[in-house]
């Protein structure tokens, strides 16, 4: 059985979809989760996920804890575990992605589609919610051939 990989990461839960944030420190990881808790999202991990064959769940040391920068460390509601379907690398301009990018590739480690998604545009939450629902089926996302 495979150990465990443990990710500089946060990770958000939607229902039984999870979306996982990487990004280099200072990219917008806690801010981006805040955020998404704030619209209904369930926390899963904050800068530390662990993931073991495709479930993502946080390190017992940071279960439920939520750095929020000039505030402090918040202890909140948290998500054991999620079944991680999306991948979101948090890139700010000008590596953001062109306005009509190819399809998202798999990601070398997880498997599950990579999307590039500024965190700090107002509409960070929103775009999330359309990756999750491309991924469940419920929206398509097209690519240019579609068009």
């Amino acid at each position: 059985m495979n150990a465990p990989l443990h990710i500089h990461a946060s990770c958000a839960a939607r229902g039984a979809q999870g979306v996982m944030l990487v990004g280099p420190s200072g990219s917008g990881k806690s801010d981006l989760l805040l955020r998404l808790i704030d619209a209904g999202y369930a926390l899963v991990a904050d800068d530390q996920v662990c993931l073991h064959a495709g479930w993502a769940s946080p390190p017992p040391a940071l279960a439920g804890l939520l750095e929020v920068r000039g505030i402090g460390i918040i202890r909140m509601a948290w998500q054991q575990r999620v079944r991680v379907v999306a991948l979101a690398r948090l890139v700010a301009p000008p590596d953001y992605a062109p306005r009509l990018p190819p399809a998202p590739e798999p990601d070398a480690l997880t498997g599950v589609p990579a999307f590039r998604l500024d965190p700090a545009r107002p509409s960070a939450v929103a775009r999330v919610g359309l990756i999750l629902d491309c991924v469940a089926g419920r929206s398509q996302l097209l690519d240019e051939r579609q068009m």
